[in-house]
């Protein structure tokens, strides 16, 4: 059967990772359709506006549009309502509903949700700390860390913090090394410490790209070295090694083998902000 294909425009009058990640999250349910997306983003003028309903009127397809300005939105519903082109407003309801509940009225100001605040600069300030503290550095100051992630070589432990930093929250990450002693500093710290685990077979295929990106640059280690690092047998001896670790000081562990970075951030932060958890005891 012929996959049916369809271009799907996406207006903003910022940055469009909201609605990015909205759409994506609806075309995940939509396997049998390739769904083309074509971002229109700071669309703040009709002068700008204009030039994306000539481009919509070219490439048809529906739009799905988070303007906030009235008038602009008015000539967006004008302007697909001419060509035919259905248009939903991924914000109108959600604002609505809002200002029902709160009885005030919405501001309607381009990109509120980017504003250099508090969060923001916490946000900053995170992200500074897990490019300080990636791949245990700096542990001596770990105390200072939201979370500290600990796994064996290739689990996605720095990818996870950069994703929690942008949250604004800080995180370091330890490597767990078999037969090398972890930093003291781990089993003192009054920080939440989680681990972070996978199926040894996916770890295998992961760190075997990895190697294989290493080849070209003349950066292979020894080879016994890098044998072990694919065995099946020993990968599978050194993750048990990880959970036993794990285990014997009451860390958490997450299996990161079948979740993206975000769902695995999203099981850390709950986690972190289960009301009594506070981490190492």
């Amino acid at each position: 059967m012929n996959q049916k294909t369809l271009t799907l425009h996406l207006v903003s009058e910022a940055t469009g990772q909201t609605l990015d990640s909205v759409a994506r999250a609806c075309i995940a349910q939509f396997p049998n359709t390739e769904i083309r997306l074509r971002h229109w983003n700071l669309i703040r003028s009709r002068l700008q506006l204009r030039r994306v309903l000539r481009h919509i009127a070219l490439d048809r397809g529906p739009v799905m549009s988070s303007l906030t300005d009235p008038a602009l939105q008015a000539d967006m519903e004008a302007g697909c309502a001419s060509m035919q082109v259905r248009l939903l407003d991924v914000l109108d309801s959600a604002v609505t509903f809002l200002s029902e509940e709160t009885g005030e009225e919405a501001t309607r100001h381009p990109g509120g949700q980017y504003i250099m605040d508090e969060n923001y600069y916490q946000r900053i300030e995170a992200m500074h700390y897990v490019l300080a503290h990636d791949d245990g550095q700096e542990t001596n100051e770990l105390n200072e860390a939201d979370v500290v992630l600990v796994g064996v070589s290739r689990v996605s432990k720095t990818p996870t913090c950069f994703y929690l930093a942008n949250r604004g929250i800080k995180a370091a990450n330890v490597p767990l090394v078999m037969g090398i002693e972890p930093p003291k500093a781990l089993f003192t710290i009054k920080r939440p410490v989680i681990g972070l685990t996978i199926d040894p077979e996916t770890l295998i295929e992961i760190r075997r790209t990895r190697l294989s990106q290493m080849i070209p640059s003349g950066r292979l280690r020894d080879p016994a070295a890098d044998y072990a690092y694919i065995d099946l047998e020993k990968v599978q001896e050194e993750l048990r090694w990880a959970r036993r670790l794990c285990r014997h000081h009451n860390w958490p562990v997450i299996d990161v083998t079948r979740r993206s970075i975000e769902e695995t951030s999203a099981s850390i932060l709950d986690l972190i902000e289960t009301p009594g958890y506070v981490g190492t005891a």
